[in-house]
Order: C-alpha cells, then structure tokens, then sequence
C-alpha cells in the first residue's frame, strides 16, 4: 500500500534549495513534525513564497485514523485551502445535538453541536485523518518551495541572532542504525513533532502538567452496514456516562468507500484493575462491540489503542527563533473535541508571524504574542476538557448517581436547551483589549461581491480586512494608516444591507447583527480571523489602529507610513 498519499513533496538533500543555497540558509523556516499541524504549517508558509523543509522522523505516512472531529473555527481555515467542509469525500457532518445520557439513558446534559456557527459554518464535523492528511500532502506537492525529509529526527539543536542550526540523523527504528546524519541552516524553526518533541526538550521548556490520568480504549470500526440507520433511538453522536464503563459513541468520518457505510469510533473507559495490553487485544474488542451488534461478521477492526488521557501545556511556547506547536505545546483529553483543533490553530497564528518577519513588516517580538495568545487559549480548552471528563470518568455507582441527580434536574431547570458553544478570548497579544469582540474569532456571513455570493472569506478575501458596515473604512483611518493597512496588504471592505450601494452586500445580516449587538461599526480582522479592534467612530478607529500597529512591531517600510 502506497501511504505517501495523493502527491508527493519532492526530496532533497538538506544542503540545497529550490533556488539554491544562495543565501547562507538551507530554509527560511525548517518544520520538525510532518503532521497536520506542520504540514499545515508548511503550506500557509510556502503558498507566500517562504522555502520551507519539513522533518519528518517515520518514513512513511501512519494510515490509521487518530483525530475525527473539528470544529467550525477549522473548517473555516481549511475553506481557505480550497477544502470545503460541506462537500469533501474526507469529511461528514450529522445534523443532531450532541447527548451526554446515564446507564438509563436519560439525558443528562444536551450540548449543540447541530447549529450553524457565528463564523459561518457548522459547530461541529467529522473526518477521517489519514484521508485529510493526505490531501494536505497533495497540496504541500504542489508548492516547489517545500522540500520533505522523511526518515530524519533532530538530534541537536543551536541558535544565534539570526539562525537556527538543526543537526538530523537517520531515524534508526526506520532506515536501521547507519550513522548517516547531516545539518541544516534555517532563519526560523518550528517544532510540530508530538507528545514527546525533540525541539521543546531542546529548548529546554518545561510542561505545566494537571495531572489528570484515564487511560481509555479506542477503537475505530469500518461497519459493513449504516450504523446510525440501524439505531433510529440511538443519537449519532453520544457520551454513555455509565458507571460500569463509560463509553463514547461518535462518527469516525467518512468510510472507505465514497457512499458507502461511515466509519464509527468507540471509546471505553479502562476500569481499575484492567490491563492496557489486554483490553486492546482484538477478541476484548469485539467481546466490548457485542452489546452494540457490531461483530466481525458485519465491520472491520481498523485500530485498537489504549490511549492516557492527560491535561498539560508548555510554559513556553517560542524561545529565540524557534516556535513549538500542537502535541509539542499541548496535551488535551479529547472530551470537547478540540485537540487537533488547537493545534491548527497554533499553525495559523506561527504562520502569519513567520511570514510578517520574514518579509520585513514585523520585528521578532511579534513572537512573544504567539506565546501569550495562544497560551490562554489553549488552557481554556485543556480545562474545559479536563472538567468534562471529571464528570464522564465516574465509576462509582454513588457518585454518579448523585452527579446524575443533579445534571438532570439542571438540564429540567433549562427546560432541556441546548448548550451553546462557548466563546474563547486570546491571551493578551497583538490585539486591542477593552474593545467589543477583540481577541475572539471573527463573525462571517454570506455576501455578495462582484456578482459573487459566499461565504466572505471566500467572495471577498481574507488577511488583514478592516470592515466597515456603511461607512467607507478607508476614510475613517489617517492618511498613514491607510499607507499602513496597503503595506500590510489589507484590505477595507464597506458592507451593507440589501438594497444599499455598498460593494459587499450583507445578504443574510449576519454582520449587521454581529456589529450591531456590540454597539461598533468598525472591525479590524487579522488573518487567523481573530477580531484586532472595534470601534464605533473614526476617532476610536484611529486611536485603536494604532494601539494594534505598535503590538504589531512594525518595521520600516511598514512603520515609516506612519510618518
């Protein structure tokens, strides 16, 4: 079986680059890590034309599923790619809530995962990682400037003012111990390398750990038959909060064949007294499958792991010129679904970074804000996780009923709502604090452009947009601001209602709404869709433009437009 995937990035030797080693440097930025998050990484560098070399220690790519869900914030970045959420062979989505029940199954808590997002797409989707990691391959093989090492792991790291020195050996548990190494020359490195991440050991960053310990079995099926048609009284997505085994019930993402039977994921909680390496043998599987009438006659075990649920991050996330991310950086249980989600998140925010410097708009210390917003961001999630699975990892028969007792009478008291998705605010960065909505993920809606209808990201553009809602941006800023905005090749957007003259129309009102509930008429996006400002005047505009820029570190010729 061929798991290169769909492309191939061309191989080099570490010593050349597409345009030759011309400048002292193997790469603008080396990426330690070929999995989603580096990979994701590469490309959003590559695509502006930095040279990228991408490490990665296992020669071939792992085929079996791990991460299956993501949320709208992520489909919203891919769309960007060209990967489109509502119709992709590698993606699926089911219309229902999300239903945590006891061993009764009564509903304890009711979570929406059915609605459409503020940010224009679905709360909630299911995927399946090796097919979606393969089509990031596909797209990193079509940027030249992306060279792939496979088989290599970093050894030794060192850096100065203006370098990072990777030393490489070949990965002997792949290739066999053959002594075979080599250097490499990069102006900025990134470590996207997993759990146990050579480059934050390098670095010498510490992990905060939280201490929270539940080794769970997962186990992902490939049914022969539709599961969910099969169960009409059984939620297509559920947590079974039983004390004898709590259990997770969710999609697994598309099957492997395209309109065939989806995938399906089953996780059981390891009780005490059972061992890891004996409840993953497959006999324990299916034995655990049986209640469920999935046997193997009727489905394919694909994979039967024990995994240690764990809750921790880095202390620090960049020191000098290297920047760590995802597993590197942090450590989830996957209870909210958001563990690979953080991790394209940290992607997308090192990526505008590198590219900014590495063009010449912003100083390094635009680095020290990807620690600090990220950071936050991240614990947010790790401990709204971590408080999840303290009420699902129950397995004493009081505690949950007494937990039961009172999420059910809560869940009455709400007249059964639905719980929202919550809203997550950035640490402190390059954002302008005390303004509605900043330092949180940006609304979008359906416009029209230039005969065009979408989604805004898609119709009009993305990066730096400073939207004003019937009123011309560009005007209300200062002749050197607007110089400024063009240096960072952003763009000012006029929206308006149905029926104005306005060049983007806002057809389904969602920015009106959005705008409107905060009492602004102007908002400045970055491009990890993140909400710089808002403001409701020119006046504030301008003061508040200016608090972002200085967070921005400009650098000349960027910060002389301000003169």
């Amino acid at each position: 079986m061929n798991r290169e995937g769909a492309g191939r990035i061309r191989e080099r030797d570490a010593g050349m680059t597409v345009s030759g080693k011309t400048d002292g440097f193997d790469a603008d930025v080396a990426i330690v890590g070929a999995g989603p998050v580096g990979t994701l990484l590469a490309i959003l560098l590559a695509q502006r034309g930095k040279r990228v070399t991408l490490i990665e220690r296992w020669t071939t790519h792992y085929p079996l599923p791990r991460a299956v869900t993501y949320d709208h914030e992520i489909a919203r970045i891919l769309a960007t790619l060209g990967i489109d959420s509502e119709n992709d062979p590698a993606i699926s989505y089911h219309d229902e809530l999300y239903y945590w029940k006891n061993k009764d199954r009564q509903n304890l808590q009711i979570v929406d995962w059915q609605s459409l997002s503020a940010s224009g797409w679905r709360v909630r989707y299911w995927f399946n990682q090796p097919m979606m990691e393969n089509r990031l391959l596909a797209l990193a093989a079509t940027l030249p400037n992306i060279t792939l090492l496979r088989g290599w792991q970093g050894v030794g790291l060192a850096q100065d003012a203006d370098s990072v020195t990777l030393s490489l050996q070949r990965n002997s548990e792949e290739v066999g111990a053959n002594g075979e190494s080599r250097s490499l020359r990069a102006r900025f490195v990134a470590g996207t390398d997993g759990a146990n991440s050579f480059v934050r050991e390098a670095l010498g960053i510490e992990n905060e750990d939280k201490g929270f310990f539940y080794d769970w079995l997962i186990l992902d099926m490939i049914p022969s038959f539709d599961y969910t048609a099969s169960r009409p009284d059984e939620p297509a997505q559920w947590q079974l909060c039983d004390p004898k085994r709590p259990t997770t019930i969710v999609p697994g993402g598309p099957g492997p064949i395209p309109g065939g039977p989806a995938r399906r994921r089953w996780e059981f909680m390891v009780l005490p007294g059972e061992q890891a390496h004996e409840l993953q043998k497959p006999d324990r599987a299916w034995e655990l499958l049986r209640p469920w009438g999935v046997t193997p006659d009727n489905a394919e075990l694909e994979r039967s792991a024990v995994y240690r649920f764990q809750a921790r991050w880095a202390k620090e996330w960049h020191k000098g010129r290297c920047l760590i991310g995802g597993d590197a950086a942090h450590l989830m249980p996957p209870f909210a679904g958001e563990g690979m989600c953080a991790g394209v998140r940290d992607a997308v925010a090192m990526a505008w970074r590198l590219n900014g410097i590495l063009e010449g708009k912003f100083g390094t210390d635009i680095l020290a804000s990807y620690t600090s917003e990220r950071i936050e961001h991240a614990k947010h999630y790790i401990s709204f996780s971590q408080e999840l699975g303290q009420i699902i990892c129950i397995a004493d028969a009081t505690a949950a009923a007494e937990r039961d007792a009172k999420m059910i009478a809560g869940l009455a008291a709400s007249e059964g709502k639905p719980v929202p998705t919550d809203i997550c605010q950035l640490g402190q960065g390059a954002w302008c604090d005390g303004t509605a909505h900043a330092g949180e993920l940006s609304a979008q809606g359906v416009v029209e452009h230039a005969g065009k209808r979408d989604r805004f990201d898609q119709a009009v553009g993305q990066g730096w947009v400073l939207i004003g809602y019937d009123a011309d941006p560009a005007a209300a800023l200062t002749p050197s601001q607007a110089a400024q905005l063009a240096a960072l090749e952003g763009l000012a957007v006029r929206i308006g209602p149905k029926g104005s003259d306005a060049p983007v129309i806002d057809v389904d009102g969602r920015f009106a709404d959005w705008l409107g509930r905060a009492g602004v008429r102007y908002a400045l996006i970055r491009p990890d869709f993140y909400v710089a400002l808002t403001a409701d005047t020119p006046a504030d505009l301008q003061a508040r433009f200016a608090t972002v820029m200085e967070r921005l570190h400009l650098q000349a010729p960027v910060a002389l437009a301000a003169e």
